[in-house]
C-alpha cells in the first residue's frame, strides 16, 4: 500500500497522513502498528503518538474500533444514502440512488445481506480507478416483496429452495413442519422475509407450489411467478366480468354511427382468439376511399374503478409466452364481448378516414360505432389473396394493400426507421414440448394491418393533443407513446461497432440519423453480421415509453403518437379511449398527474412482460436442445464478452454461449476489445461478429435457461 503523502514525526503531518489513509481505504481495518509504520515510524514514540492521534479521531467520531486494536473509518464519517438494489450478481450488488449520477457498486461481502429489489441504507466510500462509485450497505430498510422461483431439496426438518435466478446467489430456507405438502423436486415460488445476522441462509415463506419441475405448465407458471405476473384471475374478477351485460340494444345503436353495411373483416394470426381490430372499405366518388379502423369498444363494458378495471390497471398489459397468452382482461371480455368475431354485431370505437389515391386525408371522423364483420382472415389467407389476386374480398384486400404500401413508403420518406429482426417461434405438441423452430416473416398482409393501425394511432394523438380556443391551440392532458432521439454516446459506440465490419455510419443529427440508419440497415441485409448489427442499432435507440409529455416518436417519424388500437391487451389504450370520448363530448377531462402515474406503471409492466416473454423463449430453446447434447451445428458469432462468444445457430436462430477456455486446449484464446475480436495466441485464429463457426452442444441447463456450446477449430 504505497502513499505519496509526506510522512514525518511532526504530529500534524502524521495526523494528516493517517486521516488520508482512512479516507482512501475506508473499508480497511488498520492496526496501530501498521498506522505507525506507514505514517513515519513504529518505534515507541511513533506508536504513542499514533495511539494519541487515533484516540482523538475516535472521540471526534471519525474513526471506530471494529475489533481489538483494529480501526477503520467510522461509517458515520461517510456520505449516507438511501437506495434500491437495482441489480445483483453472485459477487456484487448495484444500488440505485436517486441523487447520484450512477449506481453504486457494493461487493457481496459488504452487502449486509441485501438482495435484489431491497431498499437499503448505504455509505459511499470511494471511486474506483475507472470512476465507479463503491460503497457499503449499512442496513436493509425494507425487503423486496418480489418472489423467487426455485427447486426444492428436503431434509428431515428443513426445506432448501435453490433459486433459478443468478441474482440471489444463495439457497433459501423454509421450515419443513410448516409446509408438509411440499415434496422433493417441486418447483415453488418463495419470498424472503428475514436474514438474521449470523445465519448462513435467508428465511423464506411459501408463495405458491407450482408443480413438478420439468412439467410445461409448471415451467411457464414459474416464469410468470419469477416476474411477479399473474396467471389466473381471482374469482371476484371473473364474477364481475360475467355480470357485465352484453346486450346491444336499439337505443345503444341509435347513439352510434351504424357501419354494418360496410364490407368489414379482421386479419389476425391463425391462432388468435381475440380480434380487437377490424378494417372496412367503401369506394366513394371522385377516386376517394372511406377506410374504417374499428377497435373493440372495451370501455363501453369496463367502467372506471370497477373490479375489472382495477385488475386491468394492475396488469396493464397482456403477457405473451411461447405457448399461451395471459390476458389483461377476463375471457368474458377479450374472447366474447369485445372480440370482433365474424357475423356478429359488435360495438367499436372507430377512426374513419376519407383518403385519395395519394393517401392524403380528405376527411376524418372519430367516434363510437356498431359494425358487423363479414370475414375473419388469418394473415396467411390475406397474404394468399395479395399474392394471387384471387379469393374472398379480393378487391377490398388489394385496394387496402395498395393504400397501405403507399402509407408505408410515405412514412419512410419522412424518416421512419426500418428495424427488421428475425423473431423465433416454436411448433409445440399437445403437451407444450417444442417439435421445431422457425422464424416469423413479416409480409404485406402484416404491413397492411400495421399501416392502418399506425394511421389511427397517429391521428387520434393529434386530435386529442390540443383544443382550439380563440384560434389558438391549447394543450390537453393526453397519453402519448413517445420515443426520444438516440443519445450521441450510444450512436458513437454503434458507429465504432459498425465500422469494424466496414460499414460507415456518418455522424448526423435529427432526422438525418434515421436516413443514415436506414441506408446502413438496407446494406447489411443477407450478410452474416446483419442480426448482430441490427440488434446493436436497436440498442442504440432510446426506449419507447408512455407519458403525458409529448416529444414525438422518433422511430416512426411522427410528431404525435399514441396507442388507441389494442384496448383488449393494453391499458394505455383504454385510457386513450376514455380521453377521446371526453374530448369528443366537449369535456375537459384528464387529471395529468394521475394519467402520468398510470403511464409510468404501464411502461414498467410492459418491460416486465417483455422480459417474461424472452425467458419463455429461452426456456423452449433449452428444452428443444436438451436431447441434442453432443451434436454439432453450424452457427454465427452473435456477441462477445471477455469470457466467451454467443453463437446463433443458422437453422434455428437458437443462441448459446461458447466459453473461451473451451475453444482449443492447445491454444489460449482471449478477447481483444479494441479490435472486437477473439484471438488465438498461438494459432493466430481471429473470430469476430458474424464469423461462421462450427459448434458442439456441451450442456443444457433448463433451470437457468442456458445452452453451453464449444467452438470447434478446424486445424486443417
Amino acid at each position: 500500500m504505497k502513499r505519496k503523502n509526506k510522512r514525518g514525526n511532526n504530529r500534524d503531518e502524521r495526523a494528516s497522513f493517517i486521516v488520508d489513509m482512512f479516507r482512501e481505504f475506508p473499508d480497511n481495518k488498520f492496526s496501530l502498528k501498521h498506522l505507525a509504520a506507514a505514517s513515519g515510524g513504529a518505534d515507541r514514540d511513533g506508536r504513542n503518538m499514533t495511539f494519541a492521534i487515533v484516540r482523538q479521531l475516535i472521540e471526534d467520531g471519525f474513526v471506530e474500533e471494529v475489533s481489538r486494536s483494529k480501526y477503520r473509518l467510522a461509517r458515520t464519517a461517510l456520505p449516507r444514502y438511501e437506495g434500491v438494489v437495482a441489480s445483483a450478481t453472485p459477487g456484487a450488488l448495484y444500488v440505485a440512488v436517486e441523487s447520484l449520477e450512477s449506481d453504486v457498486y457494493v461487493a457481496r461481502r459488504n452487502g449486509g445481506g441485501a438482495l435484489d429489489g431491497d431498499k437499503v441504507e448505504l455509505v459511499v466510500a470511494r471511486r474506483s480507478r475507472d470512476g465507479e462509485l463503491e460503497g457499503t450497505i449499512t442496513a436493509v430498510t425494507e425487503r423486496s416483496r418480489r418472489p423467487y422461483v426455485g427447486t426444492v431439496e428436503i431434509t428431515t426438518n428443513s426445506i432448501f429452495v435453490t433459486p433459478e435466478s443468478r441474482r440471489i446467489g444463495t439457497d433459501i430456507y423454509l421450515p419443513r413442519k410448516r409446509y408438509p405438502e411440499i415434496e422433493e423436486g417441486d418447483k415453488v415460488s418463495v419470498r424472503i422475509v428475514d436474514w438474521p445476522e449470523g445465519e448462513r441462509l435467508p428465511f423464506g415463506e411459501l408463495v405458491e407450489r407450482l408443480g413438478k419441475a420439468g412439467d410445461n405448465d409448471t415451467e411457464m407458471h414459474a416464469i410468470l411467478a419469477e416476474f411477479d405476473l399473474p396467471y389466473h384471475f381471482e374469482k371476484n374478477v371473473i364474477r364481475a366480468a360475467e355480470r357485465i351485460d352484453g346486450t346491444i340494444t336499439d337505443e345503444e345503436i341509435a347513439r352510434r354511427r351504424d357501419m354494418r353495411d360496410r364490407t368489414t373483416f379482421t386479419i389476425d394470426p391463425a391462432d388468435a382468439k381475440d380480434f380487437d381490430d377490424a378494417l372496412s372499405l367503401k369506394q366513394l366518388n371522385d377516386g376517394l376511399w372511406e377506410v374504417g379502423v374499428h377497435i373493440a369498444d372495451v370501455t363501453h363494458y369496463v367502467t372506471p374503478d370497477s373490479v375489472v378495471d382495477n385488475e386491468a390497471v394492475e396488469r396493464a398489459t397482456s403477457v405473451y409466452l411461447v405457448d399461451r397468452t395471459v390476458p389483461m382482461l377476463p375471457e368474458r371480455l377479450c374472447n366474447e364481448l369485445c372480440s370482433l368475431r365474424p357475423n356478429e354485431d359488435k360495438l367499436c370505437f372507430s377512426a374513419v378516414f376519407t383518403l385519395n389515391e395519394n393517401i392524403e386525408i380528405v376527411e376524418e371522423w372519430f367516434g363510437r360505432t356498431v359494425i358487423h364483420s363479414d370475414r375473419r382472415f388469418a394473415y396467411e389467407e390475406a397474404q394468399a389473396v395479395i399474392e394471387s389476386g384471387e379469393g374472398d374480398f379480393k378487391e377490398e384486400i388489394l385496394t387496402l394493400n395498395r393504400l397501405a404500401q403507399a402509407l408505408r413508403k410515405e412514412r419512410f420518406k419522412h424518416g421512419a426507421i426500418a428495424f427488421e429482426r428475425d423473431e423465433v417461434r416454436f411448433r409445440l405438441d399437445e403437451k407444450g414440448r417444442p417439435l421445431g423452430v422457425y422464424t416469423k416473416v413479416q409480409k404485406e398482409a402484416n404491413q397492411l394491418i400495421e399501416e392502418f393501425m399506425l394511421l389511427a394511432n397517429r391521428r387520434v394523438a393529434e386530435f386529442c393533443a390540443h383544443r382550439l380556443s380563440n384560434g389558438r391551440k391549447v394543450p390537453r392532458p393526453m397519453v402519448f407513446r413517445v420515443h426520444d432521439e438516440p443519445s450521441e454516446d450510444k450512436l458513437e459506440r454503434f458507429r465504432d461497432f459498425a465500422l469494424r465490419f466496414g460499414h460507415y455510419f456518418k455522424a448526423q443529427k435529427g432526422r438525418a440519423i434515421a436516413k443514415e440508419m436506414n441506408k446502413l440497415l438496407s446494406s447489411i441485409q443477407g450478410k452474416a453480421e446483419a442480426n448482430a448489427v441490427t440488434t446493436l442499432a436497436v440498442r442504440s435507440m432510446a426506449k419507447a415509453v408512455y407519458t403525458t409529455d409529448n416529444i414525438g416518436h422518433y422511430g416512426l417519424a411522427f410528431p404525435y403518437y399514441t396507442h388507441f388500437t389494442s384496448p383488449i391487451r393494453r391499458y394505455p389504450d383504454m385510457m386513450v379511449h376514455r380521453l377521446l370520448a371526453s374530448y369528443l363530448a366537449g369535456e375537459k377531462r384528464g387529471d395529468k398527474k394521475l394519467l402520468e402515474s398510470l403511464c409510468v406503471h404501464s411502461t414498467e409492466r410492459e418491460i416486465i412482460a417483455s422480459e417474461a416473454e424472452r425467458a419463455s423463449i429461452k426456456y423452449k430453446m433449452a428444452e428443444f436442445m436438451r436431447d441434442r447434447v453432443g451434436e454439432e451445428f453450424d452457427g454465427t458469432i452473435s456477441g462477445m464478452t471477455n469470457w466467451g462468444a454467443y453463437v446463433e445457430l443458422n437453422d434455428t436462430h437458437i443462441e448459446g454461449m461458447a466459453y473461451l477456455r473451451d475453444i482449443d486446449y492447445d491454444d489460449y484464446y482471449y478477447f481483444d476489445e479494441a479490435r472486437y475480436e477473439i484471438v488465438g495466441r498461438s494459432s493466430g485464429v481471429r473470430l469476430t461478429l458474424g464469423s461462421p463457426v462450427r459448434i458442439r452442444v456441451m450442456g443444457v441447463d433448463l433451470n437457468r435457461r442456458t445452452l453451453d456450446f464449444k467452438i470447434l477449430i478446424n486445424k486443417h
